[in-house]
C-alpha cells in the first residue's frame, strides 16, 4: 500500500464503508496527519450487515485511513473524543444461522437458496424475517434468524432504551431505515424491519461504545473476524480468506474487540502492521455488558471523533487500552496522595528504599476460548516489558483484574506497571496524559 499523494488532513470527515473485508492492498482513505482527528458517520453494525449478503464480513466498517508517518512497527494512539449515536431505535436478539444459505461461513459466503448466487443483492420486501428478498430471484435469503430478539426505542437525551410491544415495533418496521440512520453510503439491511418483540418493557442504560475501533491487518480478512475468536472460522475455511493458526496470529490486529470500555474519554494504542496504519472504526453500540452473552446488542448508528497520533518504534502485538479511570478494576485505579503516603510510611518500616510510581493500562487478549485469551494477553505483556509470564500474573492478580470483552474469546488483562517500563517500552506519555 503505497502513501496517498495528496497533502495530509488535519480533519478528516469519513462516511465512506467497507464491503466487509478488510484488504491491506485496498485503497484507504487520508492521508491524516500525524495528530489529526477523524469524524466518521458509522453504520450498525452485527445484523443489518449479518442480514445483507453483499456485505462480507458480518460488520460494515469504515473504509481505513492512512495515517502519515505510521510505518510497521509503530503503534496508533486512538483517543476517543466523543461518541453520539444517531439512531432512534434498533433491533436485536440471539441468532440462527440457516444451514442451506451458506457455504462454511455465513458471515463472509452467502449464497441465495433460490437461484444459487453467491453474494446476492437483496431488497426488503414488508416486515417480519421473510423480508430479506434476493433481488434476482424474490427467495428469502436471509442467512440468521432471530431465535429470541426485541426491538427498542433510545431516547432523545442517549440515556435511556426501551424495548417495545408488537404494534410500536410493527410501526417502526415499516419505517425502518428512518428509525436506524444508516448513513447514506450504507448498504445494508435494516435489521429494524425484522419487527422482533419477544421482549417488551425492558429499561436499559445507554452507554454507547464502538466495537470495532484498530488498525488494518496485513493479510485481507473479513472484519468480524479480525480477532483469535471469531478468526478461528478462518482456520482452513472453504473460501479465500482462509488462513492457517500462525498466519491468523501474526496478521490480526484484533480491532474487533466489543469492549463496552472502549468508549468516549478511553484510548487505544493499536499496532501498525500495514503502512499508514489504516484505522477504521464502526459496530457502535448504544449499551453492553461484559461478555456480550448473547452474542449481539445494541447496534445503532452514530458519529465517533477520533485523534490519532504515531507512536514511534512500538512494536506491539495487539490493542492496549487505557479506560476512563472510573472504568479500571478497583486494584488498577490510580493511587491517591493519602495511599501513596501510607506507603511510604510502610517502607520507612520495613527497609524499601524505592516505591514503584506505577500506571493502569489494559493488554486486549483474544483467542478460540476466554483461557486461550487471558493467556494471549499476559504474553502480551510480558513481551512489550520483557518479563516472565508468571511476573505479569502476579501484577495483574493483586494491581489489577482479568476481565471479559466478549464471550468466547476476548478479555482484557489489567495492571498497574512502574514508569520505568512504560518509559522503556514507549508508551509512557499516552499513559501519563490519560492518568496524571
Amino acid at each position: 500500500m503505497e502513501e496517498p499523494t495528496v497533502q495530509a488532513a488535519e480533519t478528516l470527515f469519513v462516511n465512506e464503508f467497507t464491503d466487509g473485508i478488510l484488504n491491506p492492498n485496498a485503497a484507504m482513505l487520508g492521508p491524516l496527519k500525524d495528530g489529526g482527528t477523524i469524524i466518521a458517520n458509522t453504520a450498525p453494525g452485527c445484523w443489518g450487515p449479518m442480514i445483507t449478503p453483499a456485505i462480507r464480513g458480518g460488520h460494515e466498517v469504515t473504509k481505513p485511513v492512512y495515517v502519515e508517518g505510521a510505518e510497521v512497527g509503530d503503534a496508533l494512539v486512538i483517543e476517543i473524543q466523543s461518541i453520539q449515536v444517531t439512531s432512534l431505535a434498533t433491533s436485536s436478539g440471539t441468532d440462527e444461522a440457516q444451514s442451506d444459505r451458506f457455504i462454511g461461513d455465513p458471515f463472509v459466503k452467502v449464497k441465495c437458496p433460490g437461484c444459487g448466487k453467491l453474494y446476492p443483492s437483496t431488497i426488503v420486501q414488508g416486515i417480519g424475517q421473510e423480508a430479506i428478498k434476493c433481488a434476482t430471484c424474490g427467495t428469502d435469503t436471509t442467512p440468521f434468524k432471530m431465535t429470541n430478539g426485541y426491538t427498542m426505542a433510545l431516547s432523545h437525551k442517549g440515556d435511556i432504551g426501551l424495548t417495545l410491544g408488537r404494534e410500536a415495533t410493527r410501526r417502526i418496521a415499516q419505517n425502518a431505515k428512518e428509525f436506524m440512520r444508516t448513513p447514506e453510503n450504507s448498504i445494508q439491511n435494516p435489521v429494524t424491519a425484522f419487527a422482533p418483540s419477544d421482549l417488551i418493557g425492558l429499561m436499559a442504560r445507554m452507554r454507547p461504545f464502538v466495537g470495532q475501533l484498530g488498525t488494518t491487518p496485513s493479510k485481507a480478512m473479513p472484519d468480524s473476524h479480525n480477532a483469535g475468536d471469531f478468526g478461528t472460522a478462518l482456520i482452513g475455511a472453504p473460501h479465500e480468506f482462509t488462513m492457517t493458526v500462525d498466519e491468523l496470529d501474526i496478521h490480526r490486529t484484533d480491532g474487533h474487540m466489543d469492549i463496552s470500555r472502549a468508549r468516549a474519554g478511553a484510548v487505544v494504542i493499536c499496532p501498525v502492521k500495514v503502512p499508514g496504519g489504516g484505522v477504521y472504526v464502526g459496530d457502535m453500540h448504544a449499551m453492553q455488558g461484559d461478555g456480550e452473552i448473547a452474542g449481539h446488542t445494541t447496534d445503532v448508528a452514530g458519529i465517533v471523533q477520533l485523534k490519532v497520533s504515531v507512536l514511534k518504534k512500538v512494536d506491539i502485538q495487539g490493542p492496549i487500552l487505557l479506560p476512563n479511570s472510573e472504568d479500571l478494576p478497583y486494584t488498577a485505579k490510580p493511587f491517591t496522595k493519602e495511599e501513596k503516603r501510607v506507603a511510604r510510611n510502610l517502607a520507612e518500616e520495613f527497609g524499601v528504599k524505592t516505591i514503584e510510581d506505577s500506571f493502569p493500562l489494559s493488554f486486549v487478549g483474544s483467542g478460540a476460548n476466554l483461557n486461550v485469551a487471558t493467556d494471549n494477553a499476559l504474553a502480551r505483556a510480558a513481551k512489550l516489558f520483557d518479563l516472565t509470564v508468571e511476573e505479569v500474573k502476579n501484577r495483574a492478580t493483586i494491581t489489577g483484574s482479568i476481565e471479559i470483552g466478549r464471550h468466547p474469546g476476548v478479555v482484557t488483562a489489567t495492571m498497574l506497571m512502574p514508569k520505568t517500563l512504560l518509559k522503556q517500552a514507549r508508551i509512557y506519555k499516552p499513559i501519563k496524559r490519560q492518568y496524571d
